[in-house]
């Protein structure tokens, strides 16, 4: 619960990436994956930095798809029309609503996204089915 109250801290505010992230990101997702990026909320683009980085700390040898997993993760949220208060009461409601549902489902929704747009290594580590080391690394690297 801790680290759920310090992601909410930290997605407060919704400014833009800067440009140096955006230029990371691109050099990483493919083109399809890079427009699917660019449709998340601002707070999310810069949570899949931040997750991004960890990542590589934990994952140096990360291949560009492991990577673009890590910026993609929560890219499903770019269905969700929730804001911060939003979020943070289906968080806590759970899916009483559609817009809850949405939100709250989103790794489902990320990976059909992707599913026709991505790499199969890529799709692989969202799936998370496995303990592969990189999957492990891309959960810790999300936890904060």
């Amino acid at each position: 619960m801790l680290h759920l109250a310090k992601r909410a801290l930290t997605s407060f505010r919704n400014h833009a990436v800067e440009s140096s992230g955006v230029s990371l990101a691109q050099s990483i997702l493919l083109p399809n994956e890079f427009q699917l990026w660019l449709r998340m909320q601002n707070r999310d683009q810069r949570h899949s930095l931040d997750v991004l980085h960890r990542f590589n700390a934990l994952v140096p040898s990360a291949s560009r798809e492991e990577s673009a997993a890590a910026l993609l993760h929560d890219v499903g949220k770019c269905e969700s029309t929730l804001g911060w208060w939003g979020r943070i009461a289906a968080t806590i409601l759970g899916g009483r609503t559609s817009a809850f549902r949405t939100y709250l489902n989103h790794e489902e929704i990320g990976l059909r996204l992707l599913a026709d747009i991505s790499s199969p290594r890529t799709l692989e580590v969202l799936q998370g089915n496995n303990e592969d080391s990189v999957v492990v690394a891309l959960r810790r690297a999300d936890n904060v």
